[in-house]
C-alpha cells in the first residue's frame, strides 16, 4: 500500500497533456476551499472547475470496480470509508459554486 501513488498518476498526466495541448490553464493539487487537507487533482480556479481523478477499484466506480469475494463484508466497509470523503469533497465544492467532474 505504501507504494501506491496518489499524486501524478498516469491518468492525471494524460489529462494534463490534453488540457495543455488544448491551451487551457490549470493548477494541479490545489487545496479544496475550507478543507486544506484535501486536494483537487486539476483545478481551474477562474472557472471554478474541479477535476478529480480516482482509481475505479478504490473509489467504487459503478462501471469498472470489482468487489473481492473473500472477506466481502470487510471490503464493503473499506470501500464505504474510501467513498465518504469523496462525497464530502463534492458537497463542499458544489456549495462553494464549483463544477465537479470526477473520473
Amino acid at each position: 500500500m505504501s507504494r501506491q501513488t496518489n499524486r501524478e498518476t498516469d491518468a492525471e498526466r494524460v489529462v494534463w497533456q490534453l488540457l495543455r495541448a488544448a491551451g487551457y490553464r490549470y493548477r494541479i493539487h490545489c487545496p479544496v476551499p475550507v478543507m486544506p487537507r484535501r486536494k483537487i487533482d486539476i483545478a481551474s480556479t477562474r472557472a471554478k472547475l474541479a477535476v478529480l481523478i480516482g482509481g475505479c477499484f478504490w473509489h467504487g466506480c459503478p462501471e469498472h470496480a470489482t468487489r473481492p469475494k473473500a472477506n466481502a463484508e470487510w471490503w464493503r466497509e473499506e470501500f464505504d470509508c474510501n467513498m465518504e470523503p469523496d462525497r464530502e469533497t463534492n458537497a463542499q465544492l458544489l456549495s462553494e459554486g464549483w463544477t465537479v467532474l470526477r473520473f
